[in-house]
């Protein structure tokens, strides 16, 4: 019998491996995504760990979980007016790109491989999800910054996307566990899933954020529990009434971070740990459900599809996908194509097939893990040496000043304006005293290198200055247009 303090001691020790696993993954450039998986396979009975797991139910449940908290945190830190601008490719990219993946490569595995075309179409299906929020993770970890609306076209397809993929996989047992079923069953249960969805992650963001504000709760340690709450409610009694859970988390996260709630970016500090947190268990839980002895079979067959999904099923998707934009060159479309990085999610769904006892369930699950790991090695590794050979980066942005970062968490937020000086700004080499400030505008703070500055009327500005300034709302547009 294992008593607590060992489990404890346990799972501490896996938590400061994945730590130090991340800093290597940092420095180094390898996706972290393979660190965490191998510490979860060195772990496991064919390791040197010896832990004994094989549990298709725990592990598709603690994925489950864990992919609710990511979505959840992945909608909290996304941008709404940033998705705006890129919501039509983003979708095509989430709907039409993860439909053409999965036929292209289902097809394929019918014409080469003893897959039937159902079974072909549920292992496109479950490796259709992409992982951008790895690939963001990747690039900013090399110091590479994506220029404008890739990055948001990247989040929100990986955002949107998983509730496609789960659709279809589902959608594909139920066809091959019952053969005489019409595929044409699966549009009207599309249609049902993803609007049920849809209205409950809108019904359920929208009043988080509306009794957020009007909670006024005593402990300010409560509001992350408030947040808990709404992410596991939209995926849970989403599913319960027939929508998308996954989509229904998604959208509740996102509608939540676009509002002004109380208490904004500590909630998503908390929800981006706790990802990783979720991130960390996700992945050791399904490296020690993989048997390492199990993959040599499936090797072959297994780069196979992987090279047939980097280099032939993906670009497809992409242009097939991205047909009707007009607004990316052909350079950010052979990126997309490119960042098609497979991560957890894949290997989540192949779980699915096991529950359901199909016969070919335990190759496939392999073959998945297969093809996920021989895709973060491929694109993974080489994302950062892409970005800049497609020209594609873009320069890093101003640090925060300390006082902001303090300040966060407050209403004042919207009251405080952190500007750069421009080498060609109209201000460089004026004094305080000249610009003719707005009423109601301070400047607090001047940061010059790595000097801050408590300025004074007398105080020069100079070029690549970071400057502090609370203002009125309503100044904030005329100070922005000084500084401009």
């Amino acid at each position: 019998m294992v008593l607590p303090e060992q489990l404890l001691i346990l799972v501490a020790l896996f938590l400061a491996l994945s730590i130090i696993a991340s800093k290597v993954a940092s420095r180094s450039g390898v996706p972290i995504l393979l660190l965490f998986l191998a510490l979860g396979m060195l772990a496991g009975s064919d390791g040197p760990g010896g832990i004994f797991f094989d549990n298709p139910w725990l592990a598709q449940m603690v994925g489950v979980v864990a992919l609710v908290l990511i979505l959840f945190s992945g909608g909290l830190d996304t941008q709404l007016s940033d998705v705006r601008a890129v919501l039509r490719p983003g979708l095509s990219l989430a709907t039409v790109g993860v439909v053409v993946t999965a036929c292209s490569v289902g097809i394929f595995m019918h014409l080469t491989f003893s897959f039937t075309l159902y079974e072909g179409i549920l292992l496109g299906a479950i490796i259709s999800s992409t992982d951008a929020a790895a690939v963001l993770t990747l690039l900013r970890g090399r110091g590479v910054h994506l220029k404008s609306r890739l990055k948001p076209l990247l989040e929100l397809e990986s955002g949107s996307n998983d509730p496609m993929a789960v659709f279809l996989t589902v959608g594909m047992i139920q066809l091959i566990q019952k053969p005489d079923t019409s595929p044409l069953v699966l549009i009207p249960l599309f249609v049902i899933q993803m609007s049920l969805g849809g209205m409950a992650g809108f019904i359920i963001g929208r009043g988080s954020a509306w009794l957020i504000n009007r909670l006024r709760l005593e402990y300010d340690g409560l509001y992350p529990v408030v947040t808990l709450t709404a992410a596991l409610l939209a995926y849970s009694a989403t599913t319960l009434i027939g929508g998308n859970g996954f989509l229904a988390v998604y959208l509740a996260g996102l509608l939540i971070g676009d509002r002004k709630i109380i208490h904004r970016n500590s909630l998503r500090r908390f929800h981006d740990g706790l990802a990783w947190l979720a991130q960390i268990a996700m992945f050791l839980t399904l490296g020690l459900q993989v048997y390492p002895s199990r993959l040599p079979p499936v090797v072959e067959e297994g780069l196979i599809v992987a090279l047939f999904l980097i280099f032939v099923a993906r670009p497809l998707s992409i242009g097939v996908a991205l047909l009707a934009s007009r607004r990316l060159n052909w350079r950010k479309r052979l990126f997309v194509a490119w960042v098609g990085l497979r991560g957890a999610a894949p290997i989540i769904l192949a779980t699915f097939p096991l529950l359901a006892g199909l016969q070919r369930a335990d190759e496939i699950f392999h073959l998945v893990f297969f093809i996920v790991l021989t895709s973060v090695t491929i694109q993974g590794m080489s994302l950062s040496w892409v970005a800049r050979l497609l020209r594609v980066h873009a320069p890093a942005p101003p640090p925060t000043a300390s006082l902001a970062k303090a300040l966060e968490d407050e209403r004042l937020t919207d009251n405080i304006l952190e500007l750069v000086v421009r080498p060609n700004c109209s201000v460089v080499g004026k004094q305080l005293l000249d610009l003719k400030l707005p009423r109601g505008v301070l400047v607090v703070l001047i940061g010059r290198g790595r000097e801050t500055i408590i300025p004074n009327g007398g105080t020069l500005l100079e070029a690549g200055d970071l400057v502090l300034l609370v203002a009125q709302v309503e100044e904030r547009a005329k100070v922005e247009a000084l500084f401009s």
